[in-house]
């Protein structure tokens, strides 16, 4: 029989160990949101992958063919932006779902005690399965073009690696944000879809004016995509710009280094104001 020990301070030692003591809750609602996602849809999961294929051809036409931004290596344009909008359909799946989580859970978190950073981080865990599945759509497409990997592939877990903190950290402030702040739940939205216009996912990096990419790479998903296609990729337009790279890398840390001080600073109120 396990034992309940009520002490002052207690949590607040213990908490960074509470998480892996209730991991089978984490486990649970992971489960419970993959789930609910495509429950009462008619395609069912399939959505997975018809988001990022409509996607890429609707930035194939307006970009590739209107503006003029296709590609000037021998990367096919439409495989280019594919291996660029699964790490930011991955970053915005996450976003959207944790920024969301604590109010969705706002009955289990006003009734019992559990580190509420487990809310959060399961949310992430559905965007990382639509990303799984949209993986098995680039695979096809690069045998298709005939574009195998390089050794360089080896090192796309590092990348999803940093996707993941990425959406972790500003789903963190967002999900904290939205239990104090209900019109953050309007936000989000806006900021999915202007991230997706200021991110390299239609174009490469090689196609920013070189004195604005060091100001650009500011946004962490720069480093993410670029990492992705250059894993994935090979050619020009594939090249790292390594000290973008870098800064991108950098935001990244301390989106996840403060979201998680934010988080713990306000979470002891979450169940008073929920």
């Amino acid at each position: 029989m396990s034992e309940l020990i009520i002490e002052a301070g207690r949590t607040e030692r213990h908490y960074w160990r509470d998480l892996w003591r209730y991991r089978e809750l984490f486990y649970f609602l992971a489960w419970r949101d993959i789930l609910v996602r495509y429950k009462q849809t008619t395609i069912g999961i399939a959505w997975s992958v018809i988001r990022p294929v409509l996607t890429t051809l609707v930035f194939t036409v307006v970009f590739g063919r209107m503006a003029g931004l296709r590609s000037t290596s021998d990367v096919p344009y439409s495989l280019l932006v594919f291996a660029g909008m699964l790490p930011w359909q991955f970053f915005s799946n996450s976003l959207s779902e944790s920024s969301n989580s604590l109010v969705a859970n706002s009955n289990l978190i006003s009734k019992i005690y559990f580190p509420r950073l487990i809310i959060p981080a399961s949310a992430v865990i559905v965007g990382l399965v639509d990303f799984l599945i949209s993986a098995g759509i680039l695979s096809v497409m690069m045998m298709w073009f005939q574009f195998l990997p390089t050794w360089r592939i080896c090192l796309l877990p590092a990348f999803i690696m940093a996707a993941f903190a990425a959406a972790m950290g500003a789903g963190l402030w967002l999900g904290a944000l939205t239990v104090k702040y209900r019109d953050f739940r309007y936000i989000v939205p806006f900021i999915v879809q202007f991230g997706l216009l200021i991110s390299p996912v239609g174009f490469s990096i090689n196609q920013v004016p070189e004195k604005w990419r060091l100001l650009y790479s500011l946004n962490p998903m720069v480093g993410v995509i670029d990492g992705f296609r250059w894993s994935l990729l090979r050619g020009a337009e594939a090249n790292l710009f390594l000290p973008g790279f870098a800064i991108s890398m950098l935001m990244i840390l301390l989106l996840l280094v403060s979201g998680i001080w934010y988080f713990r600073k306000v979470e002891k109120g979450f169940a008073d104001v929920i």
